[in-house]
């Protein structure tokens, strides 16, 4: 029993040191980049309580003669008398006492002990860094699938760790500087406008609001837990990442940095009259905050190009950037795999709508719609959209061959994104637009040939979508190329395909990673529906249209010949005999008679043609059933 027992625990034991080895190995960068935030801000917090005035983490500013102390203070450290201090300290010594007044000795030894250098208040430092150990906590909880809706990378993770020492730091310095040492002017040097743009910009809203919330609590403990540097803070990243939300344009940042000018301003404003301060010494600080959010923005306009390039993030503007159709690999798309182009615009259009619909990132899905099938570039002519009426390629090869080429492009495509150094969500959608789904037009073939055929061997190898764009370009790239088969594509067959097509992911499990909701993918379908229904939209037909290959090149000419005379345009023959009798007759009698003789000659060919063509009209009216003729004459008389 105790053996059993034994084992368990060995059990138990190792298997949380693996999942613990496992969560290291797979964060080891955040990891380390936290211990390294965690040891400066904890030297930062040495600095700050080394320079304070500070005894058992009370401030000397807490103490005045004849004042009933409330806690007793022993001196650790024995300290001598000097010219500013001419008492001396004993160790040990009870400088005051808990319950009795503080009398002018006792008041003058405190002062020697807080301003003394060699006398530091180790209590008070070990406050911060349990302060800075729970920020930390915080930090994780922040930071996590929990708060985010996903896994964070590792460079959003120690990007967060830069910008948080950051602005401790500044903090920290800030209050011991005579300027902004008050918390109404340490908000003109704190630097969380800018953080908070960058972060809302290179990773999304929601990293910039957990930003928020981090920073917030640091300049709570740099400033000595004053709580209007506190509240400033949060009210100013949270605004921040507001104000960038859904800005498109590079330009759009100038225009945040004025709103978040004047946000500063009427924040600082609105804590000065809630906790009663002068407004007569705080003009230079509000013009202070507002001149810190408008150069915010710009230094942020400045920061972003590198860092977009260094930090290969997803920002609008890089995904803007990658919109734009005139790029090289887009443009070479066009040239050797149009059908594949054509695809692609659809897909990304749809991805786009669906996405705007169901609130994820449009912007994302529609360049992950252009890209997704980029891989095809090397082999198009394997691609029924590419084929463009030849015979299919595949009927000639081996299933499993068909199957591999297929396949390929999912690896040739990534291989060619990563190459481009483009966003891993991107990257992401082109490597799980198939998910693992069995390819089942060539596994039924090979199936009749082999029944005991293994459906791994005919299925992607690529892993389900894990976020909801991604998911959105799959049900995209299915639909269009489904619907592109349906015959009579009207709005209720459209819905009634388009939902087979989404219950058949769903049971293939290829949606069980991303997100969706049935709501979701409720919205996803009506979407689809309304736009294939524009795009397969019926149109009337025109009065005598005919088949173009039931025309023969003859009639051509002469139903273009019969629209230049309707439009008052003379035959091209008679125009140029004219034009040929007057240059002959121009040029001299010796060369008139050959000119007249050519000129008739193609006045002669041009009769000759209007005769055969009225022959031939004239036939074809002989050999019209008299019921068509009826009809015609019927619908002649209709229009009138």
């Amino acid at each position: 029993m105790r053996t059993d027992k034994n084992s368990d625990r060995k059990n138990g034991s190792r298997t949380i040191f693996d999942s613990v080895g496992k969560y290291v190995a797979e964060n080891f960068l955040p990891l380390i980049s936290f211990v390294v935030m965690f040891v400066l801000a904890s030297l930062l917090a040495f600095f700050r309580i080394a320079t304070t005035n500070t005894i058992s983490s009370y401030n000397i500013d807490d103490y005045e003669v004849g004042q009933i102390s409330d806690v007793t203070i022993k001196a650790n450290k024995s300290l001598p008398a000097d010219y500013d201090n001419p008492v001396s300290v004993q160790k040990g010594e009870k400088v005051i006492r808990k319950g009795f007044p503080i009398t002018e000795e006792g008041y003058a030894k405190l002062k020697r002990m807080a301003e003394s250098s060699a006398y530091i208040d180790y209590r008070a430092f070990a406050d911060s860094v349990l302060y800075l150990m729970m920020l930390g906590v915080l930090y994780f909880f922040l930071f996590s699938r929990t708060c985010l809706g996903k896994k964070p990378s590792g460079k959003e993770m120690i990007t967060e760790n830069l910008f948080f020492v950051f602005t401790y730091a500044v903090a920290v310095l800030g209050m011991k500087t005579v300027l902004f040492s008050s918390p109404y002017a340490l908000g003109v040097i704190l630097p969380v406008a800018f953080c908070s743009f960058l972060m809302a910009i290179l990773f999304g809203q929601l990293d910039a609001l957990c930003f928020a919330l981090h920073a917030a609590f640091g300049v709570l403990n740099a400033s000595g837990y004053l709580l209007v540097p506190f509240l400033y803070t949060l009210c100013i990243s949270l605004s921040a990442a507001r104000i960038v939300h859904k800005i498109e344009r590079r330009i759009d940042i100038v225009f945040a940095s004025l709103l978040q000018g004047v946000l500063s301003a009427v924040f600082l404003t609105v804590f000065k009259i809630i906790f009663n301060d002068s407004f007569a010494e705080g003009m230079l600080s509000l013009a202070g905050v507002a001149f810190n959010g408008f150069l915010s923005g710009i230094l942020c306009l400045g920061f972003l190009t590198p860092l977009e390039y260094v930090l290969n993030s997803a920002s609008v503007f890089r995904l803007m950037d990658l919109s734009d159709l005139n790029n090289p690999i887009m443009k070479k798309m066009l040239v050797t795999a149009s059908g594949t182009y054509n695809h692609s615009m659809m897909v990304a259009s749809l991805a786009e709508a669906a996405c705007r619909e169901i609130g994820a990132n449009s912007l994302v899905a529609r360049v992950g719609g252009y890209f997704h099938d980029i891989g095809k570039m090397d082999n198009p002519e394997y691609f029924v959209e590419n084929q463009s009426g030849r015979e299919n390629i595949h009927k000639d090869i081996n299933p499993s061959l068909s199957v591999s080429i297929i396949r390929s492009h999912v690896k040739k495509g990534v291989e060619k994104a990563r190459e481009m150094r483009m966003p891993p969500q991107v990257v992401d959608i082109i490597s799980e637009h198939h998910g693992n789904q069995v390819i089942a037009y060539f596994y039924n073939e090979a199936k009749q040939s082999d029944p005991n055929v293994s459906p791994d061997d005919y299925s992607y190898s690529g892993n389900p979508p894990s976020t909801r764009e991604s998911a959105v370009v799959m049900l995209a790239d299915t639909v269009e190329a489904a619907c592109r088969t349906l015959e009579k594509p009207s709005v209720p067959r459209l819905d009634k395909f388009i939902q087979t097509l989404i219950n058949a992911k769903i049971e293939n499990h290829q949606l069980d990673n991303c997100n969706l909701t049935f709501r979701d993918l409720n919205l996803i379908r009506q979407t689809f529906v309304q736009m294939l229904a524009g795009y397969y939209h019926s149109r009337i037909e025109y009065p005598d249209q005919k088949d173009p290959d039931a025309v023969r090149p003859q009639e051509a000419v002469l139903g273009d010949r019969t629209l230049d005379k309707a439009r008052g345009i003379e035959a091209p023959a008679a125009a140029d005999g004219a034009a040929d009798g007057a240059a002959n007759a121009a040029a001299g009698k010796q060369k008139e008679q050959p000119a007249k003789a050519d000129d008739g000659a193609k006045k002669g060919s041009a009769k000759k043609a209007e005769k055969d063509a009225k022959a031939e009209k004239d036939g074809k009216a002989e050999k019209e059933p008299k019921g068509d003729a009826a009809e015609h004459k019927k619908g002649k008389g209709n229009g009138k």
